[in-house]
């Protein structure tokens, strides 16, 4: 609450009268930053009478753990002679710790700098709902973290089990084998980079794309594979979303595999077009290997995977992923 920045006789007077009606805390200390004044809100909080915390005697309550940091910025603010705010533990009646806010504004007389005057009130709920929140957030990203880990060791364990399949079975069926093997692997990227993405709860996708776009460029001989990423706009999403967005990119560029030879390199574009942060995110992917036909034995199964992957995350799908006809995502809001 603003106090006023002036300290005349008539000015003292108003001061004092709000102060001691307030259900605020307040204070004014003196140009050296010694309390010369608390009101009544004050002393019931602390226990104590008014003498007990004037000049350094209301720091008695100060947390130990707080007072170094509190006392570094109401020196600065004595210094600047500007407006302060802080957030720190004071010692209750009771003895229990209790954290408030804190504000104030310097005063002065003319043009004479004559101290700061200031209010409080507690805000330890609030405090403990924020640290609660943090710590739930915390415990959802390692379990998180957990899961994701376990299924790429179970993926890269499948992929092994599809190659030694493969090898084993007649020549007609091994391009089938070598397919389901690509897209596994594929899967395996999409799990790895959401695990290490900095906030599993939140992820940023235009990092997600990006990550997941350089480990797609390595499934295949280097150069085979190119996927390029231009987002144009800046948003968290979560996991689940950001989950099938990767999977459907990551079928797209296996049907482009499937539908290109050894020599012919697969480009696969991915924009997020810009807009404003009320309308829903779009995602656009076009491939050139998209239309191609898979070898003889290996089924196309990427337009029903794909309205699968999205149909699982709310995701609306149109186009064909071509650059006639790119794939358009749009994200549930």
């Amino acid at each position: 609450m603003a106090a006023q920045t002036t300290t005349s006789d008539g000015a003292d007077a108003a001061f004092r009268t709000f102060a001691e009606g307030a259900g605020l805390m307040i204070w004014r200390a003196d140009r050296q930053a010694r309390l010369i004044y608390v009101n009544p809100a004050w002393m019931a909080f602390r226990g104590r009478a008014a003498q007990d915390e004037l000049g350094q005697g209301w720091k008695d309550g100060l947390h130990p753990e707080d007072r170094a940091g509190h006392e570094a910025a109401l020196a600065e603010a004595y210094a600047r002679r500007t407006p302060h705010s802080a957030e720190y533990r004071l010692r209750r009646h009771d003895g229990a710790f209790r954290w408030v806010h804190g504000h104030a504004y310097p005063l002065h007389e003319g043009e004479t700098f004559t101290g700061f005057a200031g209010s409080c009130f507690d805000i330890t709920e609030r405090k403990e709902s924020e640290e609660h929140a943090a710590r739930a957030l915390s415990e959802q990203e390692a379990l998180l973290a957990e899961v994701y880990h376990r299924v790429r060791n179970n993926l890269q364990v499948t992929v092994s089990l599809i190659g030694l399949y493969g090898r084993a079975a007649p020549a007609p069926c091994r391009p089938a084998f070598e397919a389901l093997g690509q897209r596994v692997r594929a899967i395996a990227l999409v799990q790895q980079h959401l695990h290490e993405a900095p906030q599993i709860a939140s992820v940023d996708l235009a990092d997600y794309l990006t990550r997941l776009a350089e480990g797609l460029g390595q499934l295949r001989r280097a150069g085979r594979i190119a996927v390029t990423v231009e987002a144009r706009r800046t948003v968290l999403l979560e996991p689940r979303i950001v989950n099938a967005l990767g999977m459907i990119l990551a079928e797209i560029v296996a049907e482009c595999l499937d539908g290109t030879g050894e020599g012919t390199a697969c480009v696969t574009r991915v924009e997020v077009p810009a807009g404003p942060a009320t309308e829903p995110v779009r995602v656009r992917i076009a491939s050139g290997g998209v239309a191609g036909a898979p070898p003889d034995g290996v089924p196309r199964l990427g337009p029903r995977l794909i309205a699968a992957y999205a149909g699982q995350a709310g995701i609306a799908v149109s186009g064909g992923g071509t650059p006639e006809s790119p794939l358009d995502l749009t994200l549930p809001g």
